[in-house]
């Protein structure tokens, strides 16, 4: 009798910023998702921009060497009203990237839209109703402080939903009839 090998994969799911950056890390067995750890990285005490560069790419590197996840997603920026906001969000994407990036893992963004979307059924959502829909998944108790946690564990989600979630076979219309002969007339 042949055994079934149940893949394990390990994600880590970033939402990007200057000031705080959020980071949650699920492991996917089989069917099963596994919260492993979320949390925020504090940036808004370094004074220069370039330093909390210097500080995303750190945390990030040693947030891969500690899980070493097999591959990662972040929330793609949005374009907002203020260019130079803007700006400084796609520095902080770009260098969370080249961490991922200089550890060979493979990396994905997805639109915030898509993300809401993928955890909570609606694109629309609040970041409230996107933990809260967190909170009953992997049956954690309270509401982190601050949201960045639950959006980076929302990404993470997303990309397994999008790429690594079992995939049912698509029957034939053939299959169908076969499997169902007093549906079809």
């Amino acid at each position: 009798m042949e055994k079934k090998v149940i893949k394990e994969k390990i994600i880590l799911g970033l939402d990007p910023g200057t000031n705080i950056m959020g980071y949650g890390i699920i492991l996917v067995k089989g069917s099963a998702i596994k919260l492993l750890q979320f949390g925020v990285i504090h940036l808004d005490k370094f004074d220069s921009h370039e330093l909390r560069l210097k500080k995303i790419f750190e945390r990030v590197l040693s947030i891969l060497d500690e899980f070493s996840p097999d591959e990662v997603a972040l929330e793609a920026p949005f374009y907002g009203k203020n260019v130079q906001s803007m700006l400084k969000l796609g520095r902080a994407q770009g260098v969370a990237m080249s961490a991922a990036l200089f550890r060979q893992i493979p990396i994905v963004e997805y639109a915030p839209k898509k993300v809401k979307q993928s955890v909570t059924g609606n694109g629309n959502a609040s970041k409230e109703q996107v933990a809260k829909m967190l909170m009953t998944l992997f049956k954690f108790k309270e509401t982190p402080k601050l949201m960045d946690a639950t959006d980076a564990l929302a990404v993470a989600i997303c990309h397994h939903y999008q790429n690594g979630a079992p995939k049912q076979k698509k029957k034939s219309w053939e299959a169908f009839i076969k499997d169902n002969p007093g549906r079809v007339k």
